[in-house]
Formats: structure tokens, sequence, C-alpha cells
């Protein structure tokens, strides 16, 4: 059986220090820049462009997929839960009012995992597009 429920204490913590570890890829000058959603993207594709994370750095590749969770809440309006089922516990994003649920944690390290090349705006894009047009058909 699958719950959704708010994030704890410990979800939080568990965001902001993924968040964090991408964030830091901004010198200190600039790490305002993560709070723009053009921010977020520009910096998800250096990092990966750059190299700088390989296929078996799982943890890295989830933080990337926080951060690209953030630019989607960010651009649709979602908002971060936790979900619960017989295999753990995971954050995911919700667009209240309808059964859309995301979870952006691992859209990147999947693709990366699997030898994939990630066109993170193209990634964003269409997932931008599948929720406006999942959220218009139940309108």
């Amino acid at each position: 059986m699958r719950r959704t429920e708010s994030l704890n204490a410990d979800d939080v913590a568990d965001l902001e220090a993924k968040r964090d570890w991408v964030r830091g890829h901004y010198d200190e000058a600039s790490r305002s820049e993560y709070d723009t959603l053009d921010g977020k993207l520009r910096l998800l594709v250096t990092i990966l462009n750059s190299g700088w994370i390989s296929a078996d750095e799982t943890l890295k590749l989830q933080c990337l997929g926080i951060t690209f969770g953030d630019a989607l809440a960010q651009a649709l309006s979602m908002n971060w839960v936790a979900v619960e089922d017989e295999y753990g516990r995971d954050p995911a994003l919700v667009l209240e009012g309808t059964s859309i649920v995301l979870y952006p944690q691992t859209s990147i390290s999947k693709r990366v995992e699997r030898g994939g090349e990630v066109d993170v705006r193209e990634l964003f894009e269409n997932a931008c597009d599948t929720v406006r047009r999942l959220r218009a058909e139940r309108a």
C-alpha cells in the first residue's frame, strides 16, 4: 500500500543536504542563482556536461534529481511530499488537487546509470508538458 504524507524533519534535512551539494558548485557570490529556474537548470547542465559525476555515483546523481525536482516544483507549482510503500520512503512531487505524482530524485540517475545522455532541458520541457497535459485533461 502506498502512503503519501508531508515531509518530516529527516526528509527535509535529506532534501536540503542534496540541494546543498548541488548549490555548492556555485561560488559564494553566485549561490543565489540557485533560486532561479534557469540557474538550477544551467547548473545541472554544467555538472553533467563537465563529467564531474560518474555513472556509479548514485547519491550525487540523486542530488541532481532533487535539484531537477526543485526546478519542476518552481515551474509547475508542485509540492514536495514523502511517499512510503513496501520498497521504502521516497521524496516526490505532487500537484495539489490531482493524482499527479513525480519522482524526480532518480530521473537523472537512472538515465546516466544506463549509459544514456541526459539533455536536462529536454527532460525538463517534456516533464512540464506532460504535467500540463495531464492537469488539463483532469480539469
